[in-house]
């Protein structure tokens, strides 16, 4: 079986991650979403709200799994028996620093990288930049689908609700 692992934070799933799953989707036998757990970032959504989330918006393509992981995602692969990352690119800027990665990955566990450019309608987008938008309350109705939309809005409601901490 011919299989590859799409990693990422996904806090929250974009329609530019989407776009890379679904493209992935029809090479590869089965997708795996990667839900990383970077203990040096502070996310919006825990893991398994993302894993959640995930799950919701890819479950059109049959062939697409989710799962989690904490560590390097070599150790993942290894694991699992997948010996192929794919990344979406959206600038040159990704690219300096998957490089990086994607060597290291090969030297460490002999596990290829596949870069995929994004589509230019996504060229722009990421997670952090979605949450800043509607953090402000504008918004990001198009770059994130409904059900991420919905539970987005209520999260930012929550916080928004919460003391302010001096």
């Amino acid at each position: 079986m011919n299989r590859v692992v799409c990693p990422g934070s996904f806090d929250p799933i974009t329609f530019g991650h989407l776009d890379i799953i679904a493209r992935a989707s029809s090479l590869f036998d089965e997708v795996v979403i990667a839900v990383m757990v970077n203990k040096t970032k502070k996310t919006l959504f825990t893991v398994e709200e993302r894993m959640e989330m995930a799950r919701e918006v890819s479950s059109k393509y049959p062939n697409v799994k989710v799962d989690s992981w904490s560590g390097l995602l070599v150790d993942y692969c290894k694991a699992n028996s997948i010996n192929t990352i794919i990344k979406g690119l959206r600038a040159v800027t990704d690219f300096d620093y998957e490089l990086q990665m994607s060597q290291m990955n090969l030297q460490l566990q002999n596990v290829e990288t596949l870069f995929m450019s994004t589509s230019p309608s996504h060229s722009f987008l990421s997670s952090s930049l979605v949450k800043e938008i509607a953090s402000y309350g504008g918004d990001v109705s198009s770059y994130i689908p409904a059900p991420v939309l919905v539970r987005l809005k209520a999260r930012l409601d929550s916080l928004a609700a919460l003391p302010e901490e001096k």
